[in-house]
């Protein structure tokens, strides 16, 4: 039996299914043929009007026009319903973000049928083990061709070196309970994320296991962004993928916030990307200041997100918006995130 070599081969073309009719009808406007199994990598709703959100479940994401009221028009919405469902993007154009879609996943198909893949698999996981899921789809995707070329583009960069302190500590007592205060401290390089950072984090984050008068922490970061992302002059540094899933899932800061989120309060500010984003929705409080914006570029890297985004943001915004931000790499202001649940408040100052 042949074997097929191209990733273009083994997928189909994103389904679009017009929500709009009586009945579910699927537009497959895109190129190429179906796969062996007759079933669409990526399948994306579109609407210009009221919809039962129990239609959008099965997909990975709809898209809906800008200005439709949840509270009224959405067949199931209700007074206390800020917005759209969250299985709906609320757009201006639905037919043209969809065909913007469309071209996201056609310039790294494989990493967007894998971050499909993954949100629908991981949805009703445990926190440790959808972790787990995620991690091993992103060392699949180091591997892939797709990461590689991306790879290949960028100019050769030397890991920056360690500093001093990446990471630093203070402790207030407020009212008889202490208060351990984490911030991410290489301004310089707005916070990224890089081998430093996150091993000096995950140690702070252990401080609590062995120290019971540590009733709240507060995790923040220096300079003019809490943290740009990951640290792109450590991408594709590591030995091997086994060894990089490893490191993900025994040394990650994921499942330490995760396991702290009711003592864990995160503030936000400037650029939250990637990790910088990933990371704070484990928490059990988010605030963000008016100027934080948050994004995921990992997938046209070739890549998902691999912090724990797969895994944090669904709880809190659903898999469908945590698909379309990491599919197309959208920016997201404070007071989308808000509305969406990603953050619980905005304060400034």
């Amino acid at each position: 039996m042949g074997t097929t070599s191209r990733t273009d081969d083994l997928l189909g073309p994103v389904q679009l299914v017009n929500l709009d009719t009586d009945s579910d009808t699927d537009l497959n406007t895109g190129p190429g043929p179906m796969p062996a199994g007759g079933r669409p990598s990526i399948r994306v709703g579109v609407c210009t009007g009221p919809v039962d959100p129990a239609r959008c479940e099965p997909l990975d994401v709809t898209l809906g026009r800008t200005g439709v009221d949840a509270r009224v028009e959405w067949t199931t919405g209700s007074a206390s319903d800020p917005g759209p469902p969250r299985p709906i993007v609320a757009v201006a154009d639905p037919w043209a973000e969809a065909e913007a879609l469309r071209r996201c996943a056609a310039d790294n198909p494989g990493a967007a049928a894998v971050l499909a893949a993954v949100l629908r698999a991981t949805e009703t996981l445990s926190v440790e083990h959808a972790l787990e899921v995620e991690s091993l789809a992103y060392s699949t995707l180091l591997g892939g061709p797709e990461f590689n070329r991306w790879l290949r583009a960028r100019p050769p960069g030397t890991p920056p070196a360690d500093v001093a302190e990446a990471v630093s500590l203070s402790r207030v007592d407020r009212a008889g309970a202490d208060e351990l205060r984490i911030t991410l401290n290489r301004p310089e390089r707005r916070n990224a994320y890089g081998r430093q950072m996150r091993d000096e984090l995950v140690a702070a984050l252990r401080l609590p296991d062995h120290d019971p008068t540590i009733a709240r922490i507060l995790l923040d970061g220096a300079g003019p962004a809490f943290c740009a992302g990951g640290d792109l002059a450590e991408f594709g540094t590591a030995p091997d993928p086994v060894t990089a899933h490893l490191i993900r899932t025994r040394a990650g800061a994921a499942l330490p916030l995760h396991r702290l989120a009711g003592r864990i309060e995160v503030r936000l500010h400037g650029w939250c990307v990637g990790a910088g984003v990933e990371l704070p929705a484990f928490a059990g409080r988010v605030v963000a200041a008016p100027d934080a914006r948050f994004r995921l570029p990992e997938l046209a890297m070739g890549l998902i997100p691999g912090a724990g985004g797969t895994v944090s943001l669904p709880r809190r915004i659903g898999r469908w918006r945590t698909f379309y931000l990491a599919l197309t790499g959208r920016t997201v202001d404070a007071a989308t995130a808000l509305s969406w649940g990603l953050v619980d408040e905005v304060v400034a100052g």
